[in-house]
Formats: structure tokens, C-alpha cells, sequence
């Protein structure tokens, strides 16, 4: 089986990788910048995404359903991959409603299809150790179950097509969650009167320990806010479980605060930051900053200058 990957970024490289590594000899697609580096560690890569057509399974490691829908079917005029007889595995983070619809038209042109996020950011990615959320037929994921362990430790079938996407965007959303109620505690702690660092000491070594806590917490300390996915990208998450809410008519408060710090970040200038950037619009609002060794955050709007 020749198997293909198409989207080299923070998580499709190292997934490519693990690939290569457990002898499955991926064709790795991407840009130019990504295809040299990937061929330097030994593997087969490719800036012609025409090439995907050669893989009998192809995983979609791509940003959003636009970037899908242009690698697969051409909609950017370059010509699409698909054929009939292959089997294309996503395992972005997609909206749930856009993969029902790309499960669909993959159907009707004779291909099997999974919708399978990850989880566990860049660090597991190169671990091999993600958890993959699969959607779709059981046939199906049980013929490329192997090739997911190549890079997945946890690899859950959680039901028909869609549902992959849904467990993930559950995940998502406790975690944006997770961040929000840190952005908004932490800088609190700071006004009336604690020591940063000491405070860090007790979240994460108590009950309001997280994984959020845990991975955020010692980087906003240090004043670091590059480590994680950029917000700007990972808003599609909380405009989904919006979208989601008023369609089914399922009131979501905590979520609805929290996408509202959320936005109030993006809108401050903190796009390109990961999530905990959220913190800086409190520390400006209150004129502290939860640092090893503080000091007030910068007048103005908290941009990327």
C-alpha cells in the first residue's frame, strides 16, 4: 500500500516522520521549504501535490476545509488529486458540518474516507504518542489502523462519519476553556497581592491543576507565547461550538465567556500568539503581568510590535 501525506507543518512533519521511521515509506507533499528538510532525514517528498494521485491511502494533515477541498478536488485551478479506489484519511481539525459534506462527495467519487484529528500538540506528534479520534466505516478504519499506530498511541473508533471531528471539537472547546479561566484567575491573583510564581507552584500541584495549567503556566511566567498553536488559527474551534450551540439550540455560557476573552485577544492584536497570549488582555486591563519576576505590561493596544 502506497501511502501519501500532504500538509508538513507543526503536526504533519512529525507525523511524516514517524511514517518513515516505522518503515512505511510515506510520500510527504508539501512546500518547497518543507519538502528539503523532509528529504534531508532520508524521505521520499514532493512539492507536486499531482503525486497524491499515486497513494492508495492519503492523510490530510491541512489547515482548514478550504486548503482539503483545493488539494483534492482543484478548486484553486491546479487540478485535483482524488481518484476512485483511494482511501483519504483527515486528521486536521475540521468543522463538523464541512466533513459530512467531504465524506459525501468523497463517497460519490468511489473513495473511502475517515475523519481523524489529533490530539496531544507538536511534542506527541514527535513522540508518537497522539490520540487520533476516528469517524467513518469500521472497515475502513480497521484497514488503516496500522498505519495510525505508526504515530498514534491512543486510537479511538468513536462512530459513523463526523464523529471524530465532534470528540475533538469537545476536546477543544474544554481546553480553550481551560485557557480562558487562567487568562482571566492568574492576573486576579497578581492584583491583590500574590507572588506569581508561587501561585504557579500551587495550581499546578492542586485541584485546579490541568493540562492547560500545566503547559501554559510555567511559558507565561517566563513571559513566552509562542510555543503553542496561534489563536488566530485555532478560533475556528470556539466558532464551531458557537455555530453548533444555536443550531441545536444548546445554551453554552462558560463557552460563550470564554470565546469572549477569546475574541477580545484576537481583536487586541494577539493572533499570532498561542492561546496563552489571553492573559496579557487581563494584565493590561488590571496593570500587572503574572511573571517570575513582574513588571506592567506595555500601554497601548498589547500588539505584535
Amino acid at each position: 500500500m502506497k501511502i501519501a501525506i500532504a500538509g508538513l507543518g507543526q503536526m504533519g512533519r512529525p507525523i511524516a516522520i514517524n511514517l518513515f521511521q516505522a518503515g512505511l515509506n510515506p510520500l510527504a507533499v508539501g512546500r518547497p521549504d518543507q519538502v528539503e528538510a523532509l528529504r534531508a532525514d532520508g524521505l521520499e517528498a514532493e512539492e507536486y501535490r499531482s503525486r497524491l494521485r499515486e497513494a492508495d491511502l492519503v492523510l490530510l494533515c491541512l489547515p482548514d476545509i478550504h486548503a482539503i477541498r483545493q488539494v483534492l478536488f482543484g478548486e484553486d485551478r491546479a487540478g485535483g488529486v482524488v481518484r476512485s479506489g483511494q482511501t483519504v484519511v483527515d486528521l486536521g481539525t475540521t468543522d463538523h458540518a464541512e466533513t459530512l459534506i467531504l465524506g459525501s462527495t468523497l463517497a460519490d467519487r468511489g473513495v473511502d474516507f475517515l475523519d481523524a484529528p489529533v490530539s496531544g500538540m507538536a511534542a506527541r506528534a514527535a513522540e508518537g504518542t497522539l490520540t487520533v479520534m476516528c469517524g467513518g466505516e469500521r472497515e475502513v478504519f480497521d484497514r488503516v489502523l496500522p498505519v495510525l499506530r505508526a504515530f498514534g498511541e491512543r486510537i479511538l473508533f468513536m462512530g459513523p462519519a463526523g464523529s471524530g471531528q465532534l470528540a475533538k471539537l469537545v476536546n477543544q472547546l474544554l481546553f480553550d476553556i481551560n485557557v480562558a479561566a487562567l487568562a482571566e484567575i492568574l492576573p486576579l491573583a497578581v492584583k491583590l497581592g500574590l507572588q506569581p510564581g508561587l501561585v504557579g507552584e500551587v495550581v499546578n500541584s492542586g485541584t485546579g491543576r490541568s493540562f492547560a495549567s500545566e503547559f501554559f503556566v510555567p511559558r507565561i511566567l517566563r513571559g513566552s507565547f509562542t510555543d503553542g498553536y496561534p489563536m488566530r488559527s485555532a478560533y475556528k474551534d470556539l466558532a464551531s461550538g458557537a455555530r453548533m450551540s444555536a443550531e441545536s439550540c444548546i445554551p453554552l455560557p462558560v463557552l460563550a465567556a470564554a470565546t469572549g476573552t477569546y475574541q477580545t485577544a484576537l481583536l487586541a492584536g494577539h493572533g499570532d500568539k498561542d492561546k496563552g497570549a489571553m492573559v496579557l488582555v487581563l494584565e493590561q486591563l488590571l496593570g500587572v503581568a503574572f511573571r517570575d519576576e513582574p513588571t506592567l505590561p506595555p500601554t497601548g493596544s498589547g500588539g505584535d510590535s
